[in-house]
């Protein structure tokens, strides 16, 4: 194998095991197939070679010319898969002109391809140096090329786009992983449970909730968790951090899932039905909970007294009953309470706020249970 063969080989496993540690985007509990979908298009930066968006271009043994590989071809699609990335085309062009050289100057050959950025770059991924920097927000990378789709965070540059809807990428396998939302294309299956996903690294986050492994832990707390984009999403959960912004109220979210599930309100969008009632819901996480009310389903259970529950938020209210905790205070009188609709209610009782109308004869009530109690009243006059 030469020089530069293997100097390749090594970027790509390098791309390949960088990649599947890559961020992506996603909230917490939010509809699984849309956390894949964010994980796909926003976590999964694989590099790939620029040529390789419209097709590959490889050398043949004939002179000059060149045979065009298609990109959907089983090479390129094996190329996309396996990890390759955005390769600089000026490096990519030097580095397939250098063999050229040796029936020049074999003595100088080796000094040249020592000191060429492609065998910098490669000795940067060996010894772990990361010498290209951001000239924005100043973060180094290990090649120019990772440098490159970087700075795309920083411009917005999304130079790959969807034939299909006009959605555009910052990468081309971005984009290749996108096109499957409309092949329904899934190649890469669990080998335990037989799911099927449309990208390695959502298979490797899924695999996970097998092994039960959690590789990332959050700096601030401790917590272990199974993948880095759930970290990223969890450490927000301490720094406060929302950069995503709603553009009709400019409300922010932590995620860009939680982002498309709000959008739905301004839209009125929901695409989720109930299969037994035909109600419908913005967002699929509400709709698995409202087919517990026709099921009965309680997979949430309580370890202290073992009453179960149809979401984990329920459960993890009730709780609080067991641990006495009451971690929401009002900040006039400084009373705490076990949940936030709680505290919500209490401060009516300093605002004056009575938001529930009777219909009958207009009298005004703080909470709706108290409406509800009213009514009857009048009910029974009726009667």
């Amino acid at each position: 194998m030469t020089l530069l063969n293997y100097q390749r080989v090594c970027k790509e496993e390098e791309v390949l095991t960088d990649h599947l540690d890559q961020e992506d985007p996603e909230p917490p509990q939010i509809k699984e197939e849309e956390e894949e979908l964010c994980t796909s298009l926003e976590g999964e930066q694989l590099v790939l070679k620029q040529e390789t968006d419209t097709f590959m271009l490889t050398p043949t043994n004939e002179g000059n010319d060149q045979q065009l590989l298609s990109h959907n071809s089983p090479v390129a699609e094996s190329q996309d898969q396996e990890g390759s990335k955005d390769v600089d085309p000026e490096s990519t062009r030097n580095a397939e002109t250098q063999p050229k050289k040796r029936h020049h100057k074999n003595t100088s050959h080796s000094d040249n391809v020592y000191n060429s950025p492609t065998t910098k770059s490669h000795c940067n991924t060996q010894t772990g140096e990361k010498s290209f920097k951001c000239d924005t927000c100043g973060k180094l990378f290990k090649n120019k090329s990772k440098l490159k789709i970087h700075q795309r965070h920083h411009t917005g540059e999304k130079p790959y786009f969807c034939e299909t809807c006009g959605k555009s990428f910052r990468t081309s396998t971005g984009l290749l992983i996108h096109r499957r939302t409309h092949t329904g294309e899934k190649p890469y299956t669990c080998n335990t449970c037989g799911k099927k996903f449309t990208n390695n690294s959502a298979l490797s986050k899924h695999t996970r909730t097998h092994t039960g492994e959690k590789p990332y832990t959050c700096n601030t707390c401790g917590k272990k968790i199974s993948n880095k984009s759930d970290l990223n999403k969890h450490t927000r959960t301490h720094t406060g951090e929302k950069p995503y912004f709603c553009e009709t109220c400019g409300k922010g979210f932590s995620t860009s899932a939680c982002l498309l599930v709000h959008v739905r309100i301004h839209t009125g969008e929901k695409p989720y039905t109930c299969n037994t009632c035909g109600k419908k819901f913005s967002d699929k996480s509400d709709l698995s909970k409202h087919t517990r009310t026709h099921t009965g389903e309680k997979p949430h259970f309580c370890e202290t007294c073992g009453k179960g529950f149809t979401t984990r938020t329920v459960l993890l209210v009730h709780m609080r009953i067991h641990t006495g905790e009451k971690p929401y205070s009002c900040e006039t009188c400084g009373k705490d309470f076990r949940t936030s609709y709680e505290s919500l209610v209490h401060m009516r009782i300093h605002t004056g706020e009575k938001p529930y109308t009777c219909d009958i004869c207009g009298k005004k009530f703080s909470q709706r249970v108290h409406l509800v109690r009213h009514v009857i009243i009048h009910t029974h006059k009726k009667s």
